[in-house]
Order: structure tokens, then sequence, then C-alpha cells
């Protein structure tokens, strides 16, 4: 059997096998003693604190400078690859580009094992700067080795994920940084989140510190195992984190390109600060997944695409130092649910997940829904349900404040429907220059404060 240019799973060849035994005896027999399964980052807040972070006692890589410990970049894991099942990606090497918010000193990585069926085991990780666009290639004098609990291999148990050591590494805000595990034994399905928007990369064998890239034939446009990537930041304070859907994810925006509207956002914010503007000096990252809902799971155990309210605390409150959420729900609650959709239940959810922000100490701004005519799943009714929720939140009583996506997108002389303009040419998802307009109709001063006080 082959392997694709993506590096889907298939069983090495025999000799392969026999040459990994040895090694996968001694890592086993060394994770043991590491098997490591911890929950979601837990939204601690690390403010001023010293930046060892996990492990830093084990690890001599570790910083020694202080800062704020922010998310600089997130996705939500999603599902189990499909063709992954059996193997994994056993024997490879994946390089999984993601493209920063917030600069730092020093990084830490969230690996993730959630929709697997046996342990993951990772024997070589690596963090590196890219040495640019569209390539697997590092700058050399960035390539870090990753420690968990200062050891260079660990075990993710099935269901759970796992938080590395902080490392030094000068992290640039909105540029790409390569995060490259290995792992040599079959474990599947991968973890993945599909809808990247963005090339990575995948080699066979180890190669987690070749900075070249040569070795990374195979492409991938899903991002593999990791979730999260924390820095200790001098530049940010704190992290918003966008909790939405398809539109969020960004599903018709240019690849590679980095053109999401909570890209957009981030580069709008760190310009604003730059400038010399009283808004706040938050990180921006972004856990949109495609066809997400705020009340209803996918299929599956653990469940595929888990609803807003069911991910709330792995996605948003397990972030690093959240300050602001932003929620942009409710579209597929009406197109995927024909003739029951009901806006008083979808309101009700909205409100929900305002309730947990606000038990947290959190700011929750809410955006409007867009219109859908013209898109396959347009009905007038499922248009009175989206109209009925957007009254309620421009009423004011959702959210702490809105950003009205509706208004801003929709086609004056038809408001069923989004601009030419705006339109990606499927009557439901933005062009680029529709996300693009969706950031420049955020209030940035929307961002301060926190949750009103509890009477």
């Amino acid at each position: 059997m082959t392997r694709g240019r993506d590096g889907g799973a298939v069983t090495p060849p025999a000799q392969q096998r026999a040459l990994l035994a040895a090694v996968v005896a001694a890592v086993l027999a060394v994770s043991a003693a590491i098997y490591v399964g911890v929950g979601a980052d837990g939204g601690v807040r690390e403010r001023g604190a010293l930046a060892g972070g996990r492990g830093e006692r084990n690890n001599p890589a570790a910083p020694v400078s202080t800062g704020t410990w922010v998310t600089s970049w997130a996705a939500s894991p999603v599902a189990g690859e499909p063709g992954t099942e059996m193997t994994g990606l056993m024997d490879r090497s994946v390089r999984n580009v993601v493209h920063t918010g917030a600069g730092g000193t020093s990084a830490r990585v969230t690996l993730s094992n959630l929709y697997g069926q046996s342990p993951l085991t990772v024997t070589r990780a690596s963090i590196a700067v890219s040495a640019g666009p569209d390539t697997a290639a590092a700058l050399p004098e960035t390539v870090r080795p990753l420690t968990f609990a200062g050891n260079p291999a660990v075990v993710v148990p099935a269901g759970e994920q796992v938080v590395s050591d902080a490392v030094r590494v000068a992290v640039p805000h909105d540029g790409d940084v390569l995060i490259t595990t290995y792992s040599p034994t079959a474990s599947g399905p991968v973890t993945h989140h599909p809808h990247a928007r963005q090339i990575s990369y995948v080699a066979d064998g180890e190669h987690t510190r070749d900075a070249t890239g040569t070795a990374y034939t195979g492409r991938s446009r899903a991002w593999r195992y990791v979730t999260a990537l924390d820095v200790l930041s001098n530049e940010a304070d704190g992290t918003v984190v966008v909790l939405g859907d398809s539109l969020t994810d960004g599903v018709t925006s240019t690849t590679g390109a980095n053109h999401r509207w909570p890209d957009v956002l981030s580069d709008r914010l760190r310009s604003a600060v730059g400038a010399g503007r009283d808004v706040p000096r938050y990180s921006v990252v972004n856990e949109g997944i495609s066809g997400n809902r705020v009340l209803t799971d996918g299929l599956g155990r653990p469940a595929e695409n888990p609803s807003g309210l069911n991910r709330f605390e792995r996605d948003v409150l397990g972030r690093t130092n959240v300050e602001v959420v932003v929620v942009a729900l409710g579209v597929n609650d009406i197109l995927r649910h024909p003739g029951t959709a009901d806006p008083d239940t979808i309101v009700a959810g909205l409100s929900e997940l305002v309730e947990r922000a606000h038990a947290r100490g959190l700011k929750v701004v809410g955006a409007t829904l867009m219109p859908f005519g013209g898109h396959r799943g347009y009905t007038d009714a499922r248009e009175g349900v989206r109209r009925a929720v957007n009254s309620e939140v421009r009423a004011g009583r959702v959210f702490d404040a809105v950003v009205d996506f509706d208004e801003a997108l929709r086609d004056p002389y038809d408001p069923r429907r989004l601009r030419a303009e705006y339109d990606s040419g499927d009557h439901l998802h933005p062009s680029d220059r529709g996300y693009a307009r969706m950031a420049e109709e955020f209030d940035l001063d929307d961002l301060r404060g926190g949750a009103p006080a509890r009477l």
C-alpha cells in the first residue's frame, strides 16, 4: 500500500515494523513512568508569575523572565480523522503550521487525543518559527525540542490531552509557527480539525528537528493533535476567545492567507494598541467549528462537533487568561432543524453560555445572525427564526455587548441576502472581503471591562 499526499494512515512494510519494535518497547518502558493525562488548561490565571510553567524544574530550556501567559493560537478538536482508525499516523512526523495572535518569549503546546481509541505515544516533539509562507522549513536557530514533565516522550491516554513544558523561544506575533510531533506506534483515530484553511505537512519517519523541511513531502489541510499554543507575552494581557461555526472557522476564506474574521480582528486590535489607542491588549483566538450548533452535538462518543454548550468548558474556559468571549453561533441550529427551529430555545442556549461566562467573571460579546437568502437551506420560516433571534440579541437581553454582523453584511435592497461583494457565492459564507467587513464592524471598545456585577 502507498501513502497519500496528505499522509493518510497506511500500515508500514513488515521490515519497518521489526525495526520499530525495539524502539516501541523502549518508549513504552519509559512512558510508563510519565503517563500523562491532564484535562484542559483550566483557564488558570497566571499573570505575572514565573514563566517556567509545567515541568519547569526539569526543563533546562525553561524561561526565567516574567510576563503574562496568553493563548496565541487555538483550534477546537472536531473529530477522528477518516482513514486513521486503525494505525493513526504511525512512524510519521506531523508538522502543523499555526498562525499566532500574540508574540512572546516562551511557549507551550497542548496536544489532544480526544478522539483516539488507544493511547497516543509521542516520542519526539518540537516547536520552531517558520522560515516563510507556504513552507515546511524552519528558521534553524528557533528549533526547540518540547518536553513533558521534563521528558522528551509522552503517552496521551485516549480521550485526554497534555500540555508541554514551557520552552524559551521568540514567538513573533502575526507569524507562522511549526509544531511537530512524531509517533512510532499505531494509535487511531487521529484527533483533528479538518477545515484549517492552512497547509500543514507530513514526513515519513522521525524528522521533528529537521529545519530544512525537505522530508515533508506530504501535505494536509487539517490540524492534527495540536489544539493550542500559549505564549509568555509582554504585548498581551489576556485572551479573547471567539466561539463560532463555519463563519468563524473561515471555510471559504483564502487558504494560507489568514483572512478569517478573527484574524483580521486580531490585526485591528494590535494596530490600535500600536497607534496608542486606549484599548485592551489582548490576543484573539479562533474556536470556530464548521457546522457547529448552540444546542446539538454531532454523532459519536465522544461526540464529533460537540455543541457550543458542551464544548464551552473545554474551548473557552480551558484557554489561558481568558478575559472576553465572543459568541457567533445559531445559524446551524436554524438550518439543521427543518421545521423545528425555535428562536426561544436558541436564545435560551445563548443565554446559558453567557451565564457560564459570567460565573467566571468574563464579558460576553454576541453577534447577530447573518442572512442566508439564496442558500439551498433558505425558507421563509427559517428567515423568521433568524430575525426573531436577532431581535432578542439587539434588544440587549442576551449579551453584554453586540456586534451586528447582519446589518454590516446584508444587502440593503434585500435584507434576506448577503451583499454581493461580501458573498463567497454560496449565499451563506462570506468572501474574504466579507470576513474583513465583519472584523471592521467589531467595536474594539466592547472588549473593555468584565462581566456585570451580580445583584
